[in-house]
């Protein structure tokens, strides 16, 4: 995790100025279009930004969570630099508390105006799990969210077996990875409500380099409640 400030001193200094979550969307749009057409701009890479942010601290405008997938590199499909985005990878995407922990980092020190919980196509992770494949035991907290997740879509997907259930079992987990962080981290509901903070889901595609957005949490006023 990125260094903190001292305890009862978040960051007063900020590089740079604050988008409103609409605008930190925006931003992530744009860059993801730029990425899928090769037209990547690569900005914020420079020693003097690296150095602007040793000295004033950071203020990236979104924090998301990703699968650690080698095939997400997440500031890249943004097309974003040192210190734009609070990425938080973890197999699978799922959210335990150390990802949340991870995410409250973020909302409360860092103020991030807008959250995203991003999947991607072909999910090994997800793969496994809908195939019953044998995995390591140390991956049992992985496995068990994604298997909630595949039991969602199983409700609503009935007619799907096998490869054909794993895109909407993708979904699912992305979903259930927002609403955990929603009913995990009471700072993240309460800037959601007051409208400082936006929290999306999006589906990133490994084949295109697009990223489909997803929009909020079906559920979220009740997961705000």
């Amino acid at each position: 995790m990125p260094d903190a400030a001292p305890a009862g001193h978040p960051r007063s200094e900020p590089p740079v100025a604050v988008p409103s979550p609409r605008d930190a969307l925006l931003l992530l749009k744009e860059g993801n279009s730029r990425f899928a057409s090769g037209k990547c701009q690569h900005p914020n890479m420079s020693a003097e930004r690296m150095r602007e942010l040793a000295r004033k601290g950071q203020q990236p405008f979104a924090a998301i969570l990703a699968c650690s997938d080698s095939r997400c590199p997440v500031e890249r499909l943004f097309d974003r630099g040192i210190g734009d985005l609070f990425v938080v990878r973890v197999g699978g995407g799922v959210c335990g508390a150390d990802v949340i922990a991870s995410i409250e980092f973020a909302v409360i020190h860092v103020a991030t105006p807008l959250l995203v919980v991003m999947g991607h196509t072909r999910c090994a992770a997800v793969s496994a799990v809908v195939a019953g494949t044998q995995l390591p035991e140390s991956m049992a907290p992985v496995v068990s969210k994604i298997r909630a997740a595949m039991a969602a879509a199983q409700r609503n997907f009935s007619h799907l077996r096998g490869d054909d259930l794993v895109p909407e079992v993708v979904k699912a987990n992305v979903w259930q990875a927002l609403a955990d962080v929603l009913r995990g981290s009471a700072a993240a509901r309460q800037r959601v409500g007051a409208g400082k903070l936006a929290a999306h889901g999006a589906l990133y595609h490994i084949d295109s380099g697009k990223v489909e957005w997803l929009g909020p949490h079906p559920d979220q006023a009740r997961l705000l409640a």
